[in-house]
């Protein structure tokens, strides 16, 4: 008995590479990093989800580094780039939970200064 030629290739074992390569992707890209700065939030009951497209977003980190969207900045240089938009722009304040009361009041305090009004404290629930 003779054996028959294939004219056609065998994609079995290219599908099952294929496979296996798509769950290593899966897998690793779950422990990629978002690239946000990392820090505790605390907890709150009733938290809504926010969804801005214009906005200030400042961090305190628990050392009292201060950020304005995600650039290191100190609190006069803060005052400096709030002030380029209008006064109805949406404020999200991330405090670390640990951070000292006094830098969060003081930029709290900084706002409402500018009469700055749509300032909202981001938590998790």
């Amino acid at each position: 008995m003779k054996l028959k030629k294939y004219d056609s290739i065998n994609v079995i074992p290219f599908i099952d590479v294929l496979l296996v390569l798509l769950t290593i992707v899966l897998m690793t890209s779950t422990f990629i990093s978002k690239g946000i700065i990392p820090i505790s939030l605390p907890r709150a009951s009733n938290a809504d989800n926010i969804k801005v497209n214009k906005e200030i977003i400042i961090i305190i980190k628990e050392d009292g580094t201060l950020y304005c969207n995600n650039d290191i900045e100190g609190l006069d240089n803060i005052k400096e780039h709030i002030l380029q938009f209008s006064k109805d722009t949406p404020i999200h304040i991330n405090s670390d939970k640990n951070v000292k009361f006094d830098i969060f009041v003081s930029v709290l305090d900084m706002l409402k200064q500018y009469e700055y009004s749509s300032i909202s404290i981001v938590t998790k629930k």
